[in-house]
C-alpha cells in the first residue's frame, strides 16, 4: 500500500509545526576549507536560532561534533549525533506526512547525491531519512525508488505539487523513468492529485566548470534545478515566484517563462494560480558565477517566517513582500550568503516535522 492510500499526505509548509530538522556542517566536499567550515557552521547556527524563537529544533551532528555545534547554537536547541556526508537536512531528510487519525508517517526518498554530482557523498546521507523518521515517532516510514529531494518538492496541501523537469525527469536521477510514472509515484507519497511542471531551475543552480577553487578542488555546487529556489505555495492558488528584472542576468528569460507558465495553471482544485513576484537581490554575479541568490527559499515555522538576506538593497523589499502575504507572522531576515555560497539556502538546511492532529 502507498501512502495515500493508507490515508497520508504532505500538509503544506504554513501548517502547525512539532518541529524543525537540521543538519550541521562537517568537513567535506562542500566546505573543505578550515575557513569555509567555519562561516558555514556561524550560518547554520544563526538559521537554527531564527528557528527556535518559534518552535523546538533539533540539529543531528556528526560524531563527536555536539559539543561544538551547541557551544555555537546556544540554549534549548537539540542536538543528536549519527554519521553524515553534508548538511542539507531538506534534502537528505525525510518528507513528513499526516493523517486524519493523528498519525505521522514520512517518505524516505532515494538520495543520490542530487544527481551523482562529482563532489557529493552520500553514503551515510542516504540513511538520514529513516533515522530522523525513527526519532520523530513516525508510525511508518515508507521508501521510494524515485531519486527526489525535499528541496524538489512544494505542496500546497490541497492536492497541488510543484516539479521541475530537470530534477525528477533528468538523467542524472531517474533516466529510466516517464513523466507519467514520475506523477504517480509523487502522488501516491504526497497525497497530492496534480503536479505542475516547471521546465527548470536558476542558472546558477546547475554547476558550470568552473576555475579550481577551495584548496583546489573543482566548484560546482548545485542541485540542478530545485523548485524551492524559484517557487512556492505561499497558501492554496497562491505562488511566490522568482523574479530577476536585470536583463543581463539568464535569469531573466528563465523567470520570464516560469512566471508566464505559472500564471496560465490551475491547481488540483481548479483555481488560477495567483503569482506573487519577489525581485531577486541586485548582485548579479557571487564567486565568478551567475548568482542565484533567492527570497523564496524562505521558511515558515510557527508563527514566522525565516527569511534569506544579502544584504541588498531588495531584501527590505522582500519581507514587505513576505509581511503582506503572512501578516500573522514575524518575518526574520537571516543573512544567507554564506549558505548560498555551498549551494542552498535557509529552506535546504531545515526540514519541518508537522504537527499530527485528529481530524
Amino acid at each position: 500500500m502507498s501512502a495515500a492510500a493508507d490515508g497520508f499526505r504532505m500538509p503544506a509548509e504554513w501548517t502547525p509545526h512539532e518541529r524543525t530538522w537540521m543538519a550541521w556542517p562537517g568537513p567535506n566536499p562542500t566546505f573543505d576549507d578550515p575557513e569555509d567550515l567555519a562561516a558555514a557552521r556561524i550560518a547554520w547556527a544563526s538559521v537554527a536560532r531564527a528557528v527556535r524563537r518559534f518552535e523546538p529544533v533539533t540539529v543531528v551532528c556528526g560524531p563527536g561534533q555536539s559539543a561544538e555545534a551547541r557551544a555555537l547554537l546556544g540554549h534549548g536547541i537539540d542536538t543528536v549525533e549519527r554519521d553524515l556526508d553534508d548538511a542539507w537536512m531538506r534534502d537528505i531528510g525525510p518528507t513528513f506526512l499526516t493523517n486524519d487519525a493523528g498519525e505521522l508517517a514520512a517518505v524516505d526518498w532515494t538520495f543520490n547525491g542530487w544527481g551523482a554530482q562529482h563532489w557529493a557523498r552520500w553514503e551515510h546521507d542516504a540513511k538520514i531519512a529513516v533515522y530522523v523518521s525513527d526519532l520523530a515517532g513516525s508510525a511508518k516510514t515508507y521508501t521510494s525508488e524515485l531519486v527526489n529531494e525535499g528541496g524538489a518538492i512544494h505542496v500546497d496541501g490541497e492536492g497541488t505539487v510543484l516539479l521541475t523537469e530537470t530534477v525528477q525527469l533528468g538523467p542524472e536521477r531517474n533516466p529510466h523513468w516517464t513523466r507519467e510514472q514520475v506523477e504517480a509515484e509523487i502522488h501516491a507519497h504526497l497525497g497530492t492529485r496534480k503536479a505542475i511542471w516547471l521546465p527548470r531551475g536558476l542558472t546558477g543552480d546547475y554547476p558550470p566548470p568552473l576555475p579550481e577553487r577551495r584548496g583546489g578542488t573543482p566548484n560546482g555546487f548545485g542541485t540542478l534545478g530545485h523548485v524551492d529556489i524559484v517557487a512556492a505555495f505561499a497558501r492554496p492558488g497562491v505562488v511566490v515566484a522568482h523574479v530577476q528584472p536585470d536583463p543581463a542576468h539568464p535569469d531573466h528569460e528563465v523567470t520570464k517563462e516560469v512566471i508566464g507558465l505559472l500564471k496560465a495553471q490551475t491547481d488540483a482544485r481548479g483555481r488560477r494560480l495567483e503569482v506573487v513576484e519577489v525581485p531577486a537581490p541586485t548582485v548579479l554575479e557571487a564567486d565568478g558565477h551567475w548568482a542565484d541568490y533567492s527570497y523564496i527559499n524562505h521558511y515558515l515555522c510557527n508563527g514566522g517566517v525565516v527569511l534569506c538576506g544579502f544584504d541588498d538593497p531588495r531584501d527590505e523589499i522582500a519581507a514587505v513582500i513576505f509581511r503582506r502575504l503572512f501578516p500573522e507572522r514575524t518575518v526574520t531576515l537571516v543573512d544567507a550568503r554564506t549558505i548560498f555560497a555551498g549551494g542552498g539556502g535557509i529552506h535546504c538546511i531545515t526540514q519541518q516535522q508537522p504537527r499530527a492532529v485528529v481530524r
